[in-house]
């Protein structure tokens, strides 16, 4: 990824995005506590250059690495991050699926179908950008095991659990994500112009919980 991002940044390569899911893994941010690995031992730790703080990768689990020209794209990166909170909920809910942002922390939430008012953590964000060139980016549970959470304290935020795709609406897999990260994809784009102004609200704002 660092080595595209590189080529991308000297003219000699174009764009991606790639969709991977990786082996059992847990990646530090630059944010790191050591308090939050619970359990070291039990799955690979690997540092990274991203923001943020201990994430769990793993089967089940779709991880998105943009690999964009935010040069060309407006250089914001704050309307970079939005855009991606934006297409990741707008996937979710062309899957049924009422995603959002919440107050408790960064990343991409649901409300808890069994525990009216509470809310847990489906997707986590972190980026990182080089010479206006964005690498790292999301990951959405959709088949997740979620006992390996228990190995951290996932991007620092204790006391919330977490939720996976397949949980909240049965059967649906990952190629169906994809195909909904797909058709959201060109409005992600365009909103990196700031031709159009990202309207996420926060699941707890009353207007967004219907």
């Amino acid at each position: 990824m660092q080595d595209h991002v590189d080529q991308i940044s000297r003219g000699m390569a174009a764009e991606e995005i790639w969709l991977v899911e990786h082996p059992s893994v847990i990646t530090a941010g630059t944010s790191t506590s050591a308090t939050d690995l619970l359990q070291p031992e039990r799955f690979p730790v690997v540092a990274t250059g991203r923001g943020g703080r201990f994430t769990y990768h793993g089967p089940g689990q779709r991880v998105i690495y943009p690999m964009l020209d935010l040069g060309r794209r407006g250089r914001d990166v704050r309307r970079y991050v939005v855009a991606l909170e934006d297409w990741a909920i707008a996937a979710l809910r062309d899957l049924g699926v009422n995603a959002g942002l919440s107050r408790l922390g960064t990343g991409i939430w649901v409300h808890d179908p069994h525990q009216p008012g509470r809310l847990l953590k489906i997707g986590a964000i972190g980026v990182r950008v080089r010479r206006w060139i964005s690498f790292h980016g999301l990951a959405l549970n959709v088949t997740t095991d979620l006992d390996h959470f228990a190995a951290i304290v996932p991007c620092g935020i204790q006391g919330h659990g977490v939720a996976r795709l397949s949980d909240l609406r049965p059967g649906v897999d990952m190629p169906s994500l994809d195909r909904a990260l797909l058709h959201r994809l060109p409005t992600m784009l365009h909103s990196l112009s700031g031709e159009t102004e990202a309207a996420i609200k926060t699941l707890e704002d009353p207007s967004d919980c219907s």
